[in-house]
């Protein structure tokens, strides 16, 4: 008797479960997805901007080169984790002909330095305390990370604090374009 009390209440919770499931749920994912920014497809204009450490930046895509632009600030919690790992991700991966520039937003220069230097930052990057290139891409808040191709169209843009496997698809990507 005991056992069929079992079955019998195994079968009403596991259709209860399916019931609720079909009335409250939607599509089934596989993880977390990124909101889609309104510019992927489209192009950007360039930018000519004073690097952290003098000098002037220029869009990649200005001379035909397809471009990764990392904004983050020393200010950010997440760039503090990010910025080290895509630091040493990129010394050690060819991104051959692609322009790889951090993008320091919304920070004081004294700051940006010192946190590029312990993040251990090789590559290039642009000081843009008024989020004037930021603004180009319509970003609202820090970490994100943008691709664009040799023609100046954005192909993808990530929100968030960009993990290793996502930086390196997004590179493959472009070089594939």
């Amino acid at each position: 008797m005991m056992m069929l009390s079992l079955g019998i209440g195994t079968v009403l919770a596991v259709t209860l479960i399916v019931v609720v499931s079909i009335f409250t749920g939607g599509p089934v994912t596989n993880g977390p997805t990124q909101p889609t920014n309104q510019l992927v497809g489209k192009h950007v204009s360039s930018f000519s901007i004073g690097g952290l450490k003098g000098g002037t930046i220029v869009a990649p895509w200005k001379s035909g080169h397809a471009g990764v632009l990392i904004f983050f600030a020393s200010w950010c919690g997440p760039c503090q984790g990010e910025m080290p790992k895509v630091a040493a991700y990129l010394r050690h991966h060819n991104e051959g002909s692609i322009r790889v520039i951090g993008m320091d937003s919304h920070d004081t220069r004294g700051s940006a330095m010192a946190f590029v230097k312990k993040s251990g930052v090789a590559f290039p990057v642009a000081f843009d305390p008024n989020l004037t290139v930021a603004s180009l891409f319509d970003l609202v808040a820090i970490p994100d990370t943008a691709f664009v191709n040799a023609k100046g169209v954005v192909t993808q843009i990530y929100i968030g604090a960009i993990p290793k496997s996502q930086l390196a698809k997004g590179i493959a990507t472009l070089q594939a374009s």
